[in-house]
């Protein structure tokens, strides 16, 4: 692809998600992952048919978004998926160039290019479909100072006062998993190849993601700028129902499964996450026998490491640690990932085999396996 064409994308600017009550789950953000209150849209802003709040903590930027009335055109998401992320607005150099672009190369315009004006400066947007019904914004603020985008006002100390939040240590967004239908993950893949410029980074199959019962298959694409990376999950025929049909029946369809967040002390995260009532999935203490011999000489403590239920792989370029929570709502569909890279580019492969089966342990008490 000539450079002249390159899509002019950035990184991740930020996450939106829909939401059932967007304060409430300002205070769950804030309260169980650390993330400061910064922003917020509503009634008292002058946006009548919704109300939201921008939460950030390093370089991630989650707007939680609720419908004010029933008629809200996105409401029925919220009967058909629960909460869930509704948009992965992606940082662009040209908005009008990137959207024409993806509409010349087979993308589905939702919103044209736009730009609005505010006494804080310009801020541009337009957005396409994806998977699912979640969609890709993309958005160049350049021109913009305020605290979010028109609409938004910086928070008022009364609604969330900043001097009481607690960072916990996360810093920036790995990547983004999306689990899609049986069938359908070399067409996505392809989709972001065509119509982004992403490359296939890497590539599983039912043998590497496999237990007694059910896999999946997972392939790997990042932006051409390696600061978006987009795993794509599918369904493989296994004995019982696999963690991504249980996504899909639950969340209603193809959606995003997790959002992975990177630390620079995966210790220190995890133990400001669990005193907060963060809850993760545990892999059997059998793991942590032998794991130096599988992996090499490491600076974390091993002991420490299976006290908290932090994994451990490695690649040729080094290590990484992750540690998945559970759902963060009590429908089994979106969860959080944590991680920490050592030089490690990797996406866990060692570990999919003891994870994907705490998975399924979480799975049968919930009767859905």
């Amino acid at each position: 692809m000539s450079t002249v064409d390159e899509m002019p994308l950035r990184k991740i600017d930020h996450v939106r998600f829909f939401v059932g009550n967007a304060r409430q789950s300002a205070y769950f953000y804030r309260n169980a992952y650390g993330f400061d209150v910064v922003a917020y849209a509503g009634l008292e802003t002058k946006v009548k048919h919704e109300a939201g709040y921008v939460v950030q903590q390093g370089g991630i930027t989650f707007v939680l978004m609720s419908p004010l009335r029933a008629n809200h055109p996105d409401s029925s998401r919220l009967i058909l998926h629960g909460d869930g992320v509704s948009d992965i607005a992606l940082q662009v150099d040209d908005v009008r160039r990137a959207y024409n672009l993806a509409v010349e190369r087979g993308a589905v315009g939702v919103v044209g290019p736009r730009v609005i004006e505010d006494q804080y400066g310009h801020y541009e947007f337009a957005t396409i479909r994806a998977y699912g019904d979640t969609t890709h914004t993309f958005v160049n603020r350049d021109r913009y100072k305020g605290a979010f985008a028109p609409g938004f006002d910086p928070i008022d100390p009364s609604r969330y006062n900043p001097a009481t939040y607690h960072p916990t240590g996360l810093l920036a967004i790995d990547h983004i998993v999306g689990n899609v239908e049986e069938g359908r993950m070399n067409e996505w893949v392809e989709y972001y190849r065509k119509v982004l410029g992403f490359e296939q980074l890497v590539s599983f199959d039912d043998e590497d993601i496999s237990t007694e019962y059910s896999a999946l298959m997972s392939k790997v694409v990042q932006s051409g700028r390696g600061k978006i990376k987009f795993p794509i999950n599918e369904p493989a025929k296994g004995r019982r129902k696999s963690q991504i049909e249980e996504y899909i029946d639950f969340y209603g369809g193809a959606g995003v499964q997790h959002i992975a967040m990177a630390t620079n002390d995966i210790i220190k995260t995890v133990r400001a996450l669990k005193a907060n009532d963060v809850s993760f999935l545990r892999v059997p203490k059998t793991y942590y026998e032998g794991l130096r011999s599988r992996v090499g000489d490491i600076k974390e403590d091993i002991d420490e490491l299976a006290e908290l239920g932090i994994l451990v792989d490695r690649d040729d370029e080094g290590y990484m640690l992750q540690i998945f929570t559970k759902p963060v709502q009590d429908r089994p569909t979106l969860f959080f990932e944590i991680i920490q890279r050592e030089g490690s580019k990797s996406f866990g492969k060692g570990n999919f085999k003891a994870l994907f089966e705490a998975i399924e342990r979480e799975q049968d008490i919930r009767g859905t396996l």
